[in-house]
């Protein structure tokens, strides 16, 4: 995909270009973080939160999903201790998604480093993982152009439905259905990624587990589920490679 200058450098015009392209596609995203980001605004202030606790939690956590844990469990006095841990375990996908980038990012700066760690979401990652498997020739910095190119109408456009959400989200007629954006994220971003019979089958134990165990608390049933989609993928992609191999 990309020409390198004498010194082994991306031209300028290729990451830009890189950086537009990550653009576009981070563009439908805002479809459901809109709603998503009004939804925690609003439940945030209806359990008490003021304005500064709000925004603070949407800046520092930027995680949807664990700031819905952590408001649901602050809404039931749980102690700190079990709203950090159910945090975390919802947020332990995170540590998944780094695992897979660290390939293409691994020798970057430190401060790029830190940057793509704190805009990892799902979508940024879904997209980045979707493009640089689609486009291997990809140097590091236009990988981290169109990983920037994502991001930027995604994460800061979280911080401001956040804000409208506190601001204004007690007059949101409840006929809007905001909730709608969650599921409707996941299912955008997993859809175009069930490519093998390994994706499909992860995906499927994933699906079936999480409903089986949804009664277990603090999303414990979550992570048992997305462990054993984990091992299921990695063995139909082991059960085809042998297959493939005896057929040659």
């Amino acid at each position: 995909m990309s020409d390198m200058t004498a010194n082994g450098t991306a031209p300028k015009g290729t990451i830009r270009a890189a950086y537009w392209r990550g653009f576009r596609h981070g563009l439908p995203f805002l479809l459901v973080i809109m709603p998503f980001g009004l939804l925690f605004g609003v439940a945030a202030t209806s359990a008490g939160l003021d304005l500064a606790q709000v925004m603070g939690f949407s800046v520092m956590v930027i995680a949807g999903a664990a700031q819905f844990t952590a408001l649901q469990l602050m809404g039931d006095q749980a102690p700190v201790l079990l709203i950090l841990a159910a945090s975390l375990a919802v947020n332990l996908r995170m540590a998944m998604y780094s695992a897979a980038l660290t390939p293409h990012f691994g020798k970057a700066k430190t401060w790029q480093k830190a940057l793509v760690a704190y805009f990892m979401v799902d979508q940024s990652y879904a997209m980045a993982a979707n493009e640089y498997e689609a486009e291997p020739e990809m140097s590091r910095a236009e990988k981290l152009a169109y990983y920037a190119g994502v991001c930027t109408p995604i994460c800061p456009n979280w911080y401001v439905a956040t804000l409208l959400g506190a601001l204004v989200g007690a007059k949101i007629p409840p006929e809007f259905a905001l909730d709608f954006a969650v599921p409707i994220t996941f299912l955008a971003m997993i859809g175009p990624a069930l490519r093998t019979l390994a994706h499909v089958a992860a995906a499927a134990v994933s699906v079936v587990g999480a409903l089986a165990l949804s009664f277990l608390p603090s999303g414990v049933g979550l992570m048992i589920a997305a462990v054993a989609a984990m091992v299921t993928g990695a063995q139909v992609e082991l059960w085809v490679a042998r297959r493939k191999a005896v057929r040659e």
